[in-house]
């Protein structure tokens, strides 16, 4: 998800907009980030960037507010203004003016990571005959992190179920605590991760 290519452009708005940018614009190609809104958070993909706005791809209908938050996978986030929604696209434009380098090069404070949800599921975690009830607080691609008062070791296989997503396969990773994080066996498409998202925190958005 963290390829990309770079060509030098000059627009931000769809062809057509007499308000055309004189900003360089560069397009990165499946940069997979998130937009944080009062309804939660949701799953997108940046296509255009430059140094006063980026446009996005969307997986659903935008959420109904003017101010957003854009964040990408290692954690940095940029204050956003929404400037026009077409079809499965929307474009911003940023409340201040930003590095195009450096939001390309992204480091942050979590560097190379997979997108992450913070999501409140109640799920059911079974392993070795035992069953226990639990609720996932994050939500990624490739994993969670969850709480149970159910006792899994490191690297033990589990089955995670869910009303939500059904079942899904998972090793631990780690704990902390009552904390787990696993890794699944098979990992969620984006789209389908997307649209999860929006069913929980704001299933209007999947009308749209």
């Amino acid at each position: 998800m963290d390829n990309f290519a770079i060509t030098s452009e000059t627009e931000l708005k769809p062809a057509g907009d007499a308000d055309q940018r004189a900003a360089p614009r560069f397009t990165l190609l499946i940069r997979a980030a998130k937009l944080i809104a009062a309804q939660g958070e949701f799953v997108c993909v940046i296509r255009d960037v430059s140094e006063t706005g980026v446009s996005v791809r969307l997986f659903h209908g935008l959420p109904h507010c003017s101010t957003l938050e854009l964040e990408l996978p290692g954690g940095t986030r940029y204050a956003i203004r929404r400037v026009w929604e077409r079809g499965n696209q929307a474009g911003f434009e940023f409340a201040d003016p930003v590095s195009v380098t450096t939001l390309i090069s992204e480091a942050g404070e979590y560097p190379k990571r997979g997108l992450r949800l913070g999501l409140c599921i109640p799920i059911a975690v079974s392993a070795l005959g035992q069953r226990s009830e639990g609720v996932i607080e994050n939500l990624s691609q490739q994993g969670a992190r969850f709480e149970s008062d159910g006792l899994f070791a490191i690297d033990q296989n589990l089955r995670i179920e869910s009303d939500e997503f059904g079942e899904v396969r998972a090793k631990v990773r780690w704990r902390r605590d009552r904390q787990y994080g696993v890794v699944f066996d098979d990992t969620f498409m984006l789209g389908d991760f997307a649209r999860l998202a929006a069913r929980l925190q704001a299933p209007g958005l999947l009308q749209h």
